[in-house]
């Protein structure tokens, strides 16, 4: 049994090795598509041997190591032995094109990378070789790169033992060895230098600027807000959670791997998310535990086989990253059989969750609001024009302030400075009203993102590709509603005099420059942009304008991130 572990005071190294010395025969990882069932003392084990793997590549405290990756094993290796040696963790969107990791890779100064071959039709390994060609190696620390002058290892995470082995770069089990040369005592001291506060993680997220932010997330942050995550599901040592989402974004790894990891429940893997697999999962692991975004829950109930399997074990989980429509909680609840199902909101930012339901709340308010703030969290709304708190019940921007705020934004101080004001408030961009129990209802968005499938869309980056074409005078992208993914990517333009143009030629011009979620999948031609009287586009008005135009259901939601 677990001995008390005192979460706000632990790093995610010591916790791993807490639960492997009190659940050392549980499973801890498994994958049903591959042959993979791993317990939490092997999970220890190779997470000691990895790290010590790394000590022995030249990382040092503080450095920091990408992960590009799907939903592997290995990704769950690297959560905790790169913070046991005092190091971060970098996440990478695994449908980067060339322009995201060249930019990720500089601007996180990561020293290591880990990568697999690739996902669907992205071959990270060609992508990585046609932005530095000079990058293999299979010598510690030998790589020099001009283009990324920080980056000294990469190493290729291969799926299968049969995998072809990259020429000239490390492989995973190649870490594993090296470790089993490092001595125990060298990896204990470091572990012993990494303390709650220190950065275990940068994130990287998309908001109103061109250009993805990295969220610096401590072991305090992530511990901790798993921890609550765990308490208001109520979380045990017996459960089984089916992770489903990318593990790149915060939500799977905090409230999915770490949130089992801190009860040594187990992990049910599904390398990316696919309909059937999560079902199968669900029915020959006897899953527990499901988390996900609203689209992926829209696509569960649509599987025409959905009563051949059995999700009878199912038990409670959430629905988070987009906006959640009543309706759609309700048919989860009932035709998923999810009697003690919940909602919450938060945002990368915050580690991930602000609020969260609670399995005994009331019905209407366990699937009608996005819960009340976790314990440790202050939350208040505040009128964006005045700065003032307004009074119950009235609509104004949610700030929150407490364990869950990030560090800051990595090498972005003007940013973190808008994010994190005064008193350490972080202000969300959310519109929201909170009532006489607490009880905090998502009204909409300030700030100006999108979001589909779960993942945050920046339209200004969009935009800037439109730019590039030579017909593009000015540009606007919005999102508009969509039933499966919550919300499409949208663009209006307005073509330079004389120029003609047809939807198919920018479809084509964005298809190698942006993945394939930031692609617009509506362009309309526009004569005059409605503005105020500055020029600023009325994004708000565009929007009703394509509701309209489209015959869209702008349904009423509850809104989470």
């Amino acid at each position: 049994m677990l001995q008390y572990v005192d979460y706000a005071n632990i790093t995610m190294g010591d916790l791993l090795d807490a639960v492997a010395a009190a659940y050392p025969e549980h499973d801890a990882v498994v994958m049903t598509d591959r042959p993979c069932r791993i317990g939490y003392r092997e999970l220890k084990e190779t997470a000691d041997l990895v790290a010590k793997g790394l000590i022995k590549l030249g990382v040092q405290p503080g450095d920091h190591v990408a992960i590009w990756a799907t939903n592997v094993p290995e990704f769950v290796v690297l959560q905790f032995a790169i913070p046991k040696l005092a190091a971060v963790w970098v996440t990478v969107n695994i449908r980067s094109l060339a322009h995201d990791v060249d930019y990720l890779l500089r601007q996180s100064d990561s020293t290591t990378l880990f990568m697999v071959q690739g996902f669907r039709e992205i071959d990270y390994a060609s992508l990585l070789d046609g932005l530095a060609p000079e990058l293999p190696s299979s010598e510690p620390g030998a790589l020099r790169s001009a283009r990324f002058p920080r980056l000294r290892n990469v190493v290729h995470v291969n799926r299968w033992p049969h995998d072809d082995r990259l020429p000239g770069r490390f492989t995973f089990q190649d870490i594993v060895e090296l470790g089993r040369t490092v001595p125990d005592e060298v990896l204990r001291e470091r572990q012993a230098r990494a303390e709650p506060d220190d950065v275990a993680s940068i994130q990287y997220t998309s908001g109103t600027t061109g250009s993805p932010k990295g969220v610096m997330l401590t072991h305090r942050n992530m511990v901790l807000n798993a921890h609550h995550t765990a308490e208001a599901q109520k979380i045990g040592d017996r459960d089984r959670f089916v992770v489903m989402g990318p593990l790149f974004h915060c939500a799977p790894n905090v409230l999915g791997t770490l949130c089992a990891v801190t009860r040594g429940a187990a992990m049910v893997l599904v390398e990316t998310f696919d309909t059937t697999r999560v079902l199968e999962s669900i029915d020959r692991e006897r899953v527990t535990v499901i988390n996900g975004a609203p689209t992926m829950f829209v696509q569960l109930l649509q599987h025409p086989e959905l009563d051949r399997f059995d999700v009878s074990s199912l038990r409670t989980g959430f629905m988070a990253s987009a906006p959640c429509p009543v309706e759609l909680v309700r048919q989860v609840i009932e035709r998923l059989d999810v009697p003690e199902f919940t909602i919450c909101y938060g945002l990368t930012e915050t580690s991930p969750l602000i609020t969260h339901t609670y399995t005994d709340a009331p019905f209407d308010k366990r699937v009608g609001t996005v819960g009340r703030a976790f314990p440790g969290v202050e939350v208040r709304i505040v009128d964006p024009e005045t700065l003032r708190d307004v009074p119950t019940g009235r609509p104004g921007e949610l700030w929150a302030r407490g364990y869950v705020v990030m560090k800051g934004y990595y090498k972005n101080p003007e940013a973190t400075a808008k994010t994190i004001v005064e008193d350490g408030w972080c202000r969300t961009g959310d519109l929201a009203s909170i009532d006489d129990e607490g009880y905090v209802n998502i009204r909409g968005r300030l700030k100006d993102v999108i979001i589909r499938g779960g993942e945050n869309v920046s339209p200004v980056e969009v935009e800037n590709v439109l730019y590039e074409h030579p017909k593009v005078k000015e540009c606007a992208v919005i999102g508009i509603p969509d039933q499966r993914w919550g919300e499409e990517v949208m663009a209006y333009v307005q073509l330079k005099e004389g120029e003609t143009a047809a939807e198919d030629e920018l479809k084509h011009f964005v298809e190698d420059k942006l993945a394939y979620y930031k692609r617009p999948k509506v362009f309309r031609f526009i004569e005059t942009f409605p503005a105020v009287p500055s020029g600023k586009i009325q994004k708000f008005r565009l929007r009703e304008m394509a509701v309209e135009e489209l015959g869209l259901q702008d349904a009423a939601t509850v809104e989470t991130a």
